[in-house]
């Protein structure tokens, strides 16, 4: 009789303990998806992100009657500047970044946000932006993996023997496209 008692009484206690115990931590959500805008198009062919429709369209507005207003930039700036840094430092996830660009998007009016997407910018356009200011994109020529397991100077050696640049993709032209606006945002601060 007494190891049937004992025995219930362990199940009890076993059952009151895992019942007070804390939940199980859910496993951290992150978003892969890019940056799905509620204003600006990315479905047209060869149609930038819109991240990058943002960017170049910004740089686009300078001149215009839809130009940003220094009130504007001294609120957007701070913003791409972070955007800048989770893209270098490789440490924001892809919510953190898609968070940044709502806020930018909110930090633009409905008349920006419309000359933006009547640009209906392209991958063509943003290759002629970075032709435009310097920017070297690469051809895609070389051994995939070929400077895995370099170290960043033999890495940088390399690139400039195949005469490219560290910044020679794609997203080194949308890297040096953030850091454009960024530096157009701090002179209209000046």
């Amino acid at each position: 009789m007494k190891l049937k008692s004992w025995l219930a009484s362990a199940i009890l206690t076993a059952a009151v303990l895992s019942a007070c115990a804390a939940p199980a931590p859910a496993a951290p959500v992150e978003s892969a998806a890019a940056y799905v805008s509620a204003n600006l198009d990315t479905s047209y062919e060869n149609a930038l992100s819109a991240r990058n429709q943002l960017a170049l369209g910004t740089l686009n507005l300078a001149g215009t009657p839809a130009a940003v207003s220094p009130e504007q930039a001294a609120a957007l700036l701070p913003l791409w500047q972070a955007v800048r840094a989770t893209s270098q430092s490789g440490g924001g996830s892809q919510t953190e970044v898609n968070a940044l660009l709502t806020q930018i998007e909110a930090g633009l009016t409905e008349a920006q946000l419309t000359a933006i997407r009547a640009q209906g910018l392209t991958q063509t356009d943003l290759q002629d932006w970075a032709t435009a200011n310097g920017v070297t994109l690469g051809t895609g020529g070389g051994e995939p993996g070929s400077g895995q397991g370099l170290s960043p100077e033999a890495r940088a050696t390399r690139q400039a023997e195949q005469g490219r640049t560290p910044n020679s993709t794609g997203g080194g032209a949308s890297t040096a496209l953030v850091e454009a606006v960024a530096t157009y945002l701090e002179s209209l601060g000046s």
